[in-house]
C-alpha cells in the first residue's frame, strides 16, 4: 500500500514549513488578523490548490496524449465554508478555463471528465465531505 509522509515544523509565531515526499517545501501561515504574518498559504486554501493541481495534472497529461495544443489553461476553485466550527468546505466549484485559437472541445471535455470521474484522487476525497461542481469555459484567442 502506498503512503505519503510529510513533516511539518513550526518556525515562529503561526508559521510552519511543511515538506513534500518529493522534497519540496511550502510555507503555511495565517492572516495577520488571525495572529499570523500572512507569509504563506493557509491550510484550507491549500486544499483548494491541491484539488486544482491534481485535476490539472490529469487534464494536461491527457491532452498531451490526445495531441491537443492550448495557449493557456487555468482553473479557478471556489470553496464555500460552513458557518460553524469546525469550518470546512461544504461546496466546491472547479472552473476549467481553456484558451486557444482552435480548441478541440470534444477532447477537452473528455480529458476533464476523465479527471473528474476516474483519475483525480483529491477530487474523490473532496466528494466525501463536499458537493463538488465543475464547469468548462472556452476562450478563443
Amino acid at each position: 500500500m502506498a503512503q505519503h509522509i510529510v513533516t511539518t515544523t513550526w518556525q515562529e509565531n503561526m508559521q510552519f514549513i511543511s515538506d513534500n515526499p518529493s522534497g519540496h517545501q511550502v510555507t503555511i501561515d495565517t492572516s495577520e488578523e488571525n495572529g499570523g504574518n500572512n507569509s504563506g498559504l493557509g491550510p484550507k486554501a491549500m486544499m483548494l490548490s491541491s484539488l486544482a493541481g491534481c485535476s490539472g495534472l490529469d487534464v494536461v497529461s491527457l491532452l498531451k496524449k490526445m495531441r491537443v495544443d492550448l495557449a493557456d489553461f487555468k482553473m479557478v476553485v471556489t470553496g464555500e465554508l460552513t458557518e460553524e466550527h469546525p469550518k470546512y468546505y461544504h461546496t466546491v466549484h472547479v472552473e476549467y478555463h481553456f484558451t486557444g485559437a482552435d480548441l478541440k472541445e470534444d477532447k477537452i471535455e473528455k480529458a476533464v471528465q476523465l479527471s473528474i470521474d476516474k483519475y483525480c484522487g483529491v477530487m474523490e476525497m473532496f466528494r466525501k465531505f463536499a458537493t463538488v461542481k465543475t464547469s468548462i469555459h472556452y476562450h478563443k484567442n
